[in-house]
């Protein structure tokens, strides 16, 4: 039950109103332009977004690493920004990598050749504003993280994560992926000190998303990461791309497609607690107006059977700090 306590996001909320999850069976990155096309095209993006000639749009992949499988697929980014661009959109791609800098792990995963054609860079996260977070009575009254200019600039976000599970988070998918929009060491700063508290944690990546531009999302799962995550999984053939104005609205289905439901995700259960727009919470009559998620076979995805804490102890902090030095003098 949700409780009178629970931060409400009434910017977004309008009970009802209906919000279409564009999900489409596609197995390999042969003709994917085309078919990030077709779902971002039935998703509606203009109807919910202020997608209008001249429009700044960042598009947030996730360049986790210098890993393949732990990156959005370069040829779904290329595709989101070309379809972007034919709306006439001003287009930028960036991301905060946990390790090195956002153009050196473009480089050595692909995505910067993949962008070349269309004249797209990519740049890290660079200054940042210090925004407050409400947050739900049951914890203070609010956090504050550091959020990138760039993210808090742009007239909308295009999230395009791939789909992963997560050691801490069990899945990590669009909103998670906005976590990146956090810069550099000010994201172990984050899990230093909200992370001590696993639901604060969760309620602190929903309260981020809200203070964001309004995020819509493209889903990369023609080849997800299972087992673990999100840098060190397995590849799981799930063959699916998905697209909807709502990161929210996308995030729910794609967790019925591996069969959970918000509640059993640690930030699917924030945002159901925010009553955050696209979700079931907020009364969302989402729609599928190309595949369902009963049509995609995820028998087999197996996600953590324990998940990890999401505190950083203090030797922890010092650690991943000192990685994050060496590996962004390294590229």
């Amino acid at each position: 039950m949700i409780s009178s306590n629970d931060v409400t996001d009434m910017t977004y909320v309008k009970s009802g109103e209906v919000v279409p999850v564009a999900l489409l069976r596609h197995k390999t990155v042969t003709g994917v332009r085309q078919v990030v096309g077709t779902v971002l095209d039935a998703a509606r993006l203009n109807s919910h977004v202020p997608l209008r000639t001249g429009c700044r749009v960042l598009v947030k992949p996730n360049l986790l690493m210098a890993k393949p499988l732990a990156c959005t697929t370069p040829e779904v980014v290329a595709a989101a920004c070309a379809w972007l661009l034919d709306h006439h959109a001003r287009v930028r791609v960036a991301d905060s990598p946990g390790f090195g800098r956002a153009v050196s792990v473009a480089r050595r995963v692909g995505m910067i050749e993949a962008l070349r054609p269309f004249g797209i860079v990519v740049e890290s996260m660079g200054e940042s504003n210090t925004v407050l977070l409400p947050l739900g009575e049951e914890h203070r009254v609010s956090a504050r993280f550091h959020v990138s200019r760039l993210a808090l600039e742009s007239d909308f976000v295009l999230s395009v994560p791939r789909v992963k599970a997560h050691s801490q988070m069990l899945l990590t998918l669009a909103v998670k992926n906005c976590f990146g929009c956090v810069p550099g060491l000010h994201k172990a700063v984050a899990h230093a000190r909200e992370g001590q508290n696993p639901q604060l944690f969760a309620d602190c990546l929903a309260a981020l998303w809200a203070a964001l531009p309004p995020v819509a999302a493209l889903a990369d799962g023609i080849t997800a990461m299972h087992v673990t995550g999100p840098s060190g999984g397995e590849p799981f053939p799930l063959g699916l791309l998905g697209a909807s104005a709502s990161a929210v609205a996308l995030d729910e289905a794609l967790y019925a497609v591996i069969g959970r439901t918000p509640a059993e995700v640690p930030l699917g259960a924030a945002l159901t607690r925010r009553r955050a727009w696209g979700s079931a919470s907020a009364g969302t009559n989402v729609v599928f107006p190309l595949d369902r998620p009963e049509d995609f076979d995820a028998a087999g995805f197996r996600l953590p059977a324990n998940l990890a804490h999401t505190s950083f102890h203090p030797a922890r902090f010092v650690k991943s700090c000192l990685r994050r030095v060496v590996a962004a003098l390294r590229n």
